[in-house]
């Protein structure tokens, strides 16, 4: 049995599900986890045996302009580590949570007590937005090669990582995987609840809408569509209101339902026919793992990660970046063809549950973990 501390952010999205999840399947196998967030995680289960959460308090004081998380981190990882002798800081995210759990063990070692190994995961926005930046990036850097591991969630990461930072150390890939939680209401009851007809085509978007997420392409590929009738439903992990305007413009007020702050999206999954996103880059795509697990087709950009997930032709349509015209066209494809869709729906499950699962990615995790704690010192 290891302890484990997971540092993760708490709001709904891919990094924090995916930390959730992996805790909460670690706690299963018979391992202790200790969360580390300024929040409670939305997913996390707390009456889960083996367990634990540690909310990190962030004082305003006025002595300094903006707040800072990453020292009030580094002290709770660092306090936590010594009293229960933890074996493993698992931070999603190198900054701040890698360059906290630097701090945390170097505290550690001024009191002579053991410190945990560092393992690091990428979910992109280190790599690809602040990773360009000069001000962050020898920053992040640092805190990686302080790393005792550092993977990725798909080999398209890995690259840009690589490419991006000067590191000597192996990054590895560990993909992202999805636990589907039960249907609570069944397609017929949730297509009602939204106003579906039966003879309504559905498409999908989950995500937190930030402006990567490209909705701008999303609802002017929906209004290109000539497939009638069908209805987009937006799924929006964060505030829609500044995508309001451009519903009007295009002319489709009445035809995109927008539902904010969903936590559990598997009943709107079940009762869509397709998934469409649009997002301009993508290093994995959580969002589209979980509308595949629902047997659903994807419609997306080649970008980042995403081909690495949806196969072209074979469980959704990939296409270029910006090819609004084509995206619309296999959407009515699909709409014409309910034989299609549950044909590519089906495959993409199976694709899913055999190559991101719980039982297959998991297992990666403590193997990478027990080789830590086995190499001991030697791995620093």
């Amino acid at each position: 049995m290891l302890k484990i501390g997971i540092v993760c952010y708490p709001l709904v999205g891919g990094s924090g599900i995916l930390a959730t999840a992996l805790g909460s399947e670690l706690a299963r196998r018979g391992h202790e986890v200790h969360f580390f967030s300024s929040a409670k995680p939305v997913r996390l289960d707390l009456a889960q045996p083996r367990i634990f959460f540690h909310e990190v308090v962030v004082n305003e004081y006025s002595l300094f302009r903006y707040p800072d998380y990453t020292l009030p981190l580094a002290v709770k990882m660092a306090n936590v580590a010594r009293a229960e002798r933890l074996d493993i800081f698992h931070v999603h995210y190198a900054v701040p949570h890698a360059t906290a759990a630097y701090l945390a063990v170097q505290m550690l070692a001024r009191t002579s007590t053991p410190a945990p190994k560092i393992v690091t995961t990428l979910h992109g926005t280190d790599t690809t937005l602040l990773g360009q930046d000069p001000s962050y990036r020898e920053a992040i850097e640092h805190a990686l090669s302080e790393s005792d591991a550092i993977t990725t969630v798909s080999e398209s990461l890995r690259a840009d990582t690589l490419g991006t930072f000067n590191l000597q150390q192996l990054v590895e890939v560990i993909p992202n995987f999805f636990i589907p939680l039960p249907i609570t209401r069944r397609r017929a009851q949730v297509r009602r609840d939204l106003g579906i007809g039966d003879d309504e085509f559905l498409i999908v978007h989950t995500s937190n809408v930030r402006p990567p997420k490209r909705i701008d392409l999303l609802l002017a590929a929906f209004a290109a569509m000539r497939s009638r009738p069908a209805r987009l439903l937006i799924l929006a992990g964060g505030p829609f209101q500044p995508y309001e305007k451009l519903i009007d413009e295009l002319g489709l007020r009445g035809r995109v339902l927008v539902t904010e702050d969903v936590i559990h999206v598997e009943d709107y999954l079940e009762a869509a026919d397709t998934g469409l996103y649009t997002s301009e880059s993508e290093s994995f795509g959580l969002s589209i793992l979980e509308t595949l697990f629902h047997a659903k087709p994807v419609v997306a950009f080649r970008v980042g990660g995403i081909p690495e997930v949806v196969t072209d032709h074979e469980t959704g349509f990939l296409h270029p970046f910006g090819d609004v015209p084509a995206m619309a066209a296999s959407l009515d494809r699909l709409a014409a063809t309910p034989a299609l869709v549950q044909e590519m729906g089906a495959r993409g499950k199976q694709v899913a549950e055999l190559n991101f699962s719980a039982a297959r990615v998991v297992p990666l995790y403590e193997a990478l973990y027990e080789r830590l704690v086995a190499a001991g010192d030697r791995m620093r």
